[in-house]
C-alpha cells in the first residue's frame, strides 16, 4: 500500500533555515527529476538541496528533516529543522525527533500538511516482508523495497515512500543552509565557492513544494485531460479521467463539457487516493464532477494558494454499471457534484467552491470529514452538505447555502420490524472546530443520531429548524447562533447544554426536546412562541418515549406528552414574546438545582401568557398568575433547590417566590450578589434559588457575565 507523503516545510524550520522570501506549497511548478519536464527552461534544472554533489534530498517522517541519501541510497547526513546538521556517527539532535514539531516562541506548532505520528515502535511491530533495513533516524526505521524505493511505516503499518525534495534555480522561495558557524567541528558538506574554497556565508538554495517526481500530473484544457508520469493508474478519454488504484494525483486546468469527470474506482484494499487540486476549474454538463464508485478512502486536497471551482449538471441521464468491493454489480446515478460510495475527506490550505446544480453539493455514503484549513464555499439545489454515516467538521472555513434542503446532513439508521434504530457510530454530525456559515431551505444542520459541538463557531439561518437531531444533541463546547422558521434547536430525545455558547437570536420555539438538561455554558434563547419547551412521548405512563410527539405544542392546558428540565449548572436567558407564549415550558415537571436562570418576557403582549389563550386567572402576593403559561409554565411543578433564578413579565401560571414590583428596561433587579438588567419593562419579578428578595441593584463594583445576545448577569 503506497502512499506518497508530500509535506512542505513547518513555518517554524522555515525560519530555522533563514527564509529569505515568502513562498506557499504550491506557489511554484513542480519538476519531475525523470523526465526534467517542470514547465520551465531545460536550463533552469534542479539545484541540490543537499548542496553536496551526489546527493539527494528526501523529507524524514517528521516532514522537516532533510535527509541526504548517496548514489546507492545510504544515508550521508541530515539537515535538522534548526539548520544544524548530523551525521550517522552522531548522536539525533532531540530537535530531529519525528514527534517533534520546532516552533517559534508565542507561536502555535504548523505541522507539515499530511505528517503522520510516527510512536517509536511502529518500525518494529510492522512486517517490512523482503525490504531490506538500511537505517534509524529519531526512532523511525527506514527500508529499501524490492524496487529500490526507500520507505517507513505510519502507525497503522503502511508503507510510507520518502519524497524527494526537487527545487528549481528559478524560484523566487529560497532557504538558507546552516553554514558552519550552526555546527562543530570540521563538516565536509559545508558549502563552497564556485571555485572550490569554503565561504563563510550560507548557500542560498531556491526550493518549491516537495513533490514526488513521479506523481501523475493531470493537465485539463480546451480539449479535455493529459497526463504525465502514468503510473498506469490513469485512464483518460476526453475529460474523463479515471484512477484505478491508490496513489497521489495532481490536478489542474479548466475543462467544461459532458464527459468532465473524475472518477475513482480503486480496490478497497489500498491505502488510499489522494486527489490534489492545483487550480482546477471543471464545469460538467451532464453529471458530477467527482464521483468516487469505490476506494478505501479519498482526500480532495485543495492545495495552499490555489483556487478550484467544481460544478455539476442540473440533470442525469447516466447510469454507471460497475462491480463493488462484494463482487455484487451495481447500478448507480450520481447525486451530488463531488458524489462518494466510501468514505471522503476534504483537506488542504487552498479553496475549493462547490456547485451542487442536480442535487447535494457534497454527497458521500459514508464518512465525510474535513480536516484542512480549507476555505470551502458550496452551493446546493438540496443538501449542501451529506456524509450518511458520518459529518465530522475539525477545521476550516466552511460556508454552505442549501436552497431547498438541508446545510448538514447525516441521516444513517437501521431497521428493525417497524422500527428506526441508531447504528453505533453513525448518523452523527461532529463538529470539534472551524467556521462554518450555513444557509437552509430546510434544516440548517439533521442528524438521526447526534449532533456533537465542541469547539468552533457555527452560524445557521434556516427555513425549518436550525439545529434538528432525531435522538440527541450535544453542546460541549463552541459558538453557535441560530436564527430558524421553526424550532432554534430540537433534540427529540435530549438536549444537552453543556458547555458552549449559544445565541438563538430568533425561532418559533427556541430550544425543544424531550429532556433539556442545562448543565453549563452560557446561552440566550428567544422564541415567538416558547422559550424553552420540554415536550414529547405520551402521557399515558405506558407510553413514555421521547420520540412520540404529541399534545399542545406550548404547554399551557395539560398536555398530553411529557418533557423534564433539569438545571444544574450554567447561564441562561430565556425569552419570548407575541401571543400564546410560554418562556419556560415543561410538559412535565422542571427542576433547579445550580446554574443561572433568567427568563423574560421583553416586549408588552396583552391576555393571559402573553396572549389570548383561555385560561383560568387569578393572584397571589399581588403577582398575576393564570392557568395558560406566561413566564413559567409547567404541567407538575417547578421545584427550586439552588443557583440562581430571575423572571421578569407579567404572566406566569406558577413560580417559586414572587413580587409585584415594577420594573424598567436596563435598570438592575434582584440581590445584592445577583442581579439582571432586563430588556423590557413590567410589572412584576420572581426570583428563587439563592435570592430570596429582589429590588433595585446598584451594580458597581459588581462581576459580570455577558449572554451572547449582549445583555449582561451581575454577581458577587
Amino acid at each position: 500500500m503506497k502512499t506518497n507523503i508530500k509535506n512542505g516545510l513547518t513555518i517554524s524550520s522555515l525560519i530555522a533555515f533563514g527564509l529569505l522570501a515568502g513562498c506557499s506549497d504550491d506557489s511554484s511548478s513542480v519538476q519531475s527529476p525523470a523526465t526534467g519536464d517542470s514547465g520551465t527552461d531545460s536550463a533552469e534544472a534542479t539545484a541540490n538541496i543537499c548542496n553536496a554533489d551526489g546527493y539527494t534530498g528526501f523529507y524524514a517522517a517528521d516532514g522537516a528533516t532533510i535527509m541526504c541519501l548517496d548514489a546507492n541510497g545510504s544515508l550521508a547526513f541530515w539537515i535538522n529543522p534548526d539548520g544544524t546538521i548530523g551525521t550517522p556517527v552522531e548522536e539525533v539532535p532531540a530537535s530531529s525527533a519525528a514527534t517533534d514539531i520546532p516552533q517559534d516562541p508565542g507561536t502555535t506548532p504548523l505541522p507539515p500538511e499530511d505528517a503522520p505520528v510516527i510512536p517509536s515502535s511502529a518500525s518494529t511491530t510492522c512486517d517490512a516482508g523482503t525490504a531490506t533495513f538500511l537505517y534509524k533516524l529519531a526512532n523511525v526505521s527506514y527500508y529499501r523495497d524490492t524496487d529500490g524505493a526507500t520507505f517507513f511505516f505510519d502507525s497503522d503499518c503502511n508503507k510510507q515512500f520518502l519524497t524527494e525534495i526537487v527545487v528549481s534555480s528559478s524560484s523566487e522561495a529560497t532557504i538558507e543552509v546552516a553554514s558552519s558557524s550552526s555546527t562543530t567541528g570540521d563538516n565536509p558538506y559545508k558549502p563552497t565557492s564556485s571555485a572550490g574554497t569554503e565561504t563563510s556565508s550560507a548557500s542560498v538554495v531556491p526550493v518549491v513544494e516537495p513533490s514526488n517526481g513521479n506523481t501523475p500530473v493531470i493537465t485539463y484544457a480546451a480539449s479535455g485531460a493529459s497526463v504525465a508520469n502514468n503510473n498506469n493508474c490513469v485512464e483518460v478519454n476526453g475529460g474523463e479521467v479515471v484512477i484505478t488504484c491508490a496513489g497521489d494525483y495532481d490536478f489542474s486546468g479548466s475543462y467544461t463539457g459532458n464527459d468532465a469527470q473524475i472518477r475513482v474506482y480503486s480496490p478497497k484494499s489500498d491505502s488510499g487516493v489522494y486527489l490534489n487540486l492545483r487550480g482546477l476549474t471543471l464545469t460538467n454538463n451532464a453529471d458530477a464532477v467527482i464521483y468516487v464508485q469505490m476506494a478505501s478512502k479519498v482526500f480532495v486536497v485543495a492545495k495552499a494558494g490555489t483556487e478550484n471551482t467544481l460544478s455539476d449538471a442540473s440533470t442525469r441521464t447516466k447510469a454507471f454499471t460497475y462491480v463493488n468491493a462484494n463482487g455484487e454489480t451495481k447500478v448507480d446515478t450520481t447525486g451530488a457534484c463531488i458524489y462518494a460510495k466510501d468514505d471522503l475527506t476534504i483537506k488542504g490550505e487552498g479553496s475549493l467552491t462547490v456547485k451542487g446544480n442536480y442535487n447535494n453539493g457534497i454527497h458521500t455514503s459514508n464518512d465525510l470529514r474535513f480536516r484542512g484549513e480549507t476555505t470551502v464555499n458550496v452551493t446546493a439545489k438540496n443538501n449542501g452538505l451529506k456524509g450518511k454515516g458520518l459529518v465530522d467538521i475539525e477545521k476550516g472555513t466552511i460556508t454552505v447555502k442549501a436552497t431547498s434542503g438541508d446545510g448538514i446532513k447525516s441521516d444513517e439508521y437501521a431497521v428493525n420490524g417497524n422500527d428506526t434504530v441508531i447504528v453505533e457510530g453513525k448518523g452523527i454530525v461532529s463538529i470539534t472546530g472551524g467556521t462554518i456559515d450555513i444557509t437552509a431551505g430546510d434544516d440548517g444542520i439533521q442528524a438521526f443520531n447526534n449532533i456533537i459541538f465542541d469547539a468552533g463557531t457555527v452560524k445557521v439561518n434556516a427555513s425549518n429548524d436550525g439545529i434538528h437531531s432525531e435522538q440527541n444533541v450535544q453542546m460541549n463546547g463552541g459558538t453557535i447562533s441560530v436564527t430558524a422558521g421553526d424550532d432554534g434547536i430540537h433534540a427529540d430525545s435530549a438536549l444537552h447544554l453543556a458547555g458552549s455558547t449559544v445565541n438563538v437570536e430568533k425561532a418559533v420555539e427556541g430550544m425543544e426536546a424531550f429532556y433539556i438538561f442545562a448543565e453549563g455554558g452560557i446561552t440566550a434563547t428567544y422564541g415567538t412562541d416558547d422559550g424553552w419547551n420540554a415536550a414529547g412521548g405520551s402521557a399515558d405512563p405506558g407510553t413514555s418515549s421521547g420520540s412520540q410527539w404529541g399534545g399542545f405544542g406550548g404547554g399551557g392546558m395539560q398536555s398530553s406528552s411529557k418533557g423534564y428540565i433539569v438545571i444544574t449548572g450554567g447561564y441562561h436567558y430565556i425569552s419570548a414574546s407575541g401571543n400564546d407564549i410560554d418562556v419556560l415550558d415543561a410538559n412535565g415537571t422542571a427542576k433547579q438545582s445550580g446554574g443561572v436562570v433568567i427568563v423574560e418576557i421583553p416586549a408588552s403582549s396583552g391576555g393571559m401568557g402573553g396572549g389570548s389563550r383561555p385560561g383560568q386567572s387569578g393572584s397571589s402576593g399581588s403577582c398575576s398568575t393564570n392557568m395558560a403559561g406566561g413566564l413559567i409554565d409547567t404541567d407538575n411543578g417547578f421545584t427550586i433547590t439552588g443557583g440562581v433564578f430571575l423572571g421578569f413579565g407579567s404572566q406566569t401560571e406558577e413560580y417559586p417566590n414572587c413580587t409585584a414590583t415594577s420594573y424598567t428596561a436596563g435598570t438592575a433587579y434582584g440581590s445584592a450578589s445577583a442581579a439582571f438588567a432586563p430588556k423590557g419593562s413590567g410589572s412584576m419579578i420572581l426570583y428563587g434559588g439563592s435570592v430570596t428578595s429582589v429590588a433595585q441593584v446598584n451594580t458597581s463594583g459588581m462581576q459580570t457575565v455577558e449572554f451572547p445576545n449582549g445583555l449582561k448577569y451581575y454577581y458577587k
